[in-house]
């Protein structure tokens, strides 16, 4: 009996990896020729191993209660491949369980049925030009927009990232800002193959060419002798932060706009992606990504506000230290962040209570911050305190936020774990701007404390992301919801 059941487990397993093997080609080519992005249950499947395919179907269970088998999802996959689909995003997993035991299930036609879910994107023409992207500056954000946009390299890829502009120029600079882009302490080495021209000063990643300007200031720069045209200029120095400082990006030939990843100053819209990026119009030209906390926090209160309201709250952020802070104690202008990062906490400041009225307006006056940094190189949490307008439960609250991480306009920004045993390094390299803790949450009448995971590096990067390509104009949408 034993041996038959490990003969019976061993073939179940086997089959799982066979189809997830067989859905790799597949699925990386759908990306590549056709910028077709494949998902189960919000999660990418793009450049995704065997393994993780497997795991992304057994995750569905926690969210549905049953099993989604890939030799289900498989023929969903195949039908999808033999269309003519416009760029998207698909979520094979949500529309294989539909067919097989949701909404969809009395019906026998798969095909008929995936032409009726994706007749929007279906026998569509591609008339989406790539757009040049820029990154000027190339530290902790610099490097992780670097790597995203690479690993989404293809002929039908909507932005390419031309060039990379930097102070230096020292002997060994080039190989250095590559070695950086290969190996990373926190996030892992690079996936894939990175060569240095030193002819050319350029990086060759994946098939990117990506040309290595020298220049300390951006009036020095002429991107149209490199072929860059109209280019989105990703600032991630922080050096200017206000439209004065800002615009001198656009004195530069070749650049058409600019992005901000830190807070913007005065009059330069802060784009929370998910809450405010209907705010885009074709004639901003400088625009601010706000920070990672405000990222992290803005679309879980949209979410609580919009479904409860909130009437007031206190958000404390716990914050993995950074490049402002110091290795040992030494001179800082701020108050205690001069003191040793990786052996200290530190109470310090957040804009990112107020910052949230920027990007949604309801909580204007309504939220008070603060800040403590501790000795993480990365993912931090963010606390929500919150009086809200009626009194629930728990349990409520808790599938409200499940069902809005899978099935809302919010799905790339919360994500939610029910996880007893997570702990911020499991967390390293999510891709939603909030994890939202379950577990820990705490519910008293009308009062509810929610516990935000973030990864304040990649997580705030896919953010940044997500308002690029709303800056180049262009559109992926998401099917289903």
């Amino acid at each position: 009996m034993n041996q038959q059941f490990e003969q019976q487990l061993q073939s179940s397993w086997q089959e799982r990896q066979d189809y997830a093997e067989r859905m790799q080609p597949i699925i990386g080519n759908l990306y590549r020729n056709h910028a077709v992005e494949i998902t189960v249950y919000g999660r990418t499947l793009l450049n995704a191993s065997a393994i993780d395919v497997i795991k992304a179907h057994r995750s569905v269970r926690l969210f549905e209660g049953e099993k989604l088998k890939l030799r289900e999802s498989w023929p969903v996959l195949e039908a999808i491949s033999q269309m003519k689909l416009s760029p998207c995003e698909v979520d094979i997993g949500k529309l294989a369980f539909a067919f097989h035991y949701g909404a969809a299930k009395d019906q026998t036609d798969l095909v008929a049925y995936l032409r009726s879910v994706l007749v929007d994107v279906v026998d569509q023409n591609d008339s989406q030009e790539p757009k040049d992207v820029v990154l000027y500056g190339f530290g902790r954000i610099g490097r992780l927009l670097a790597r995203l946009m690479i690993e989404r390299q293809g002929k039908a890829n909507k932005l390419r990232l031309r060039a990379i502009v930097v102070r230096g120029g020292r002997e060994g600079d080039l190989e250095k800002r590559a070695s950086l882009l290969r190996r990373d302490s926190v996030h892992g080495p690079f996936n894939g193959s990175i060569t240095v021209d030193t002819e050319r000063n350029a990086i060759k990643a994946n098939g990117s060419y990506i040309q290595v300007i020298y220049a300390n200031h951006p009036s020095e720069v002429d991107y149209t002798q490199y072929g860059i045209n109209n280019a989105i200029v990703v600032d991630n120095t922080g050096m200017w932060r206000d439209e004065e400082g800002l615009s001198q990006h656009l004195k530069a030939k070749g650049a058409a706009k600019v992005l901000l990843t830190a807070p913007g100053k005065g009059a330069i819209k802060n784009i929370v992606h998910g809450v405010n990026h209907r705010d885009i119009v074709d004639s901003d030209i400088i625009l601010s990504a706000a920070s990672c906390t405000t990222n992290a926090i803005t679309p879980v209160l949209k979410a609580i506000d919009e479904a409860y309201g909130i009437e007031n709250g206190h958000v404390e952020t716990v914050h993995s230290f950074t490049n402002d802070q110091h290795l040992i104690d030494n001179y800082h202008k701020a108050d205690r962040r001069g003191r040793a990062a990786p052996l200290n906490m530190v109470i310090t400041e957040t804009g990112a209570a107020k910052a949230v009225a920027k990007a949604y307006p309801q909580l204007e006056g309504k939220l008070t911050g603060n800040a403590i940094r501790v000795p993480t190189p990365n993912v931090s949490m963010a606390i929500l305190n919150l009086n809200l307008k009626v009194e629930l439960d728990k349990e409520t609250i808790n599938q409200f936020l499940q069902q809005t991480s899978l099935f809302s306009k919010l799905l790339h920004q919360i994500d939610y774990t029910a996880s007893k045993e997570i702990v911020s390094t499991d967390l390293v390299g999510a891709r939603a701007a909030a994890i939202v803790d379950s577990q820990a949450t705490i519910v008293a009448g009308n009062r509810a404390t929610l516990y935000v995971w973030y990864d304040n590096e990649f997580g705030y990067s896919c953010q940044v992301m997500r308002v690029v390509r709303d800056m180049a104009g262009v559109s992926i949408p998401c099917i289903p919801l």
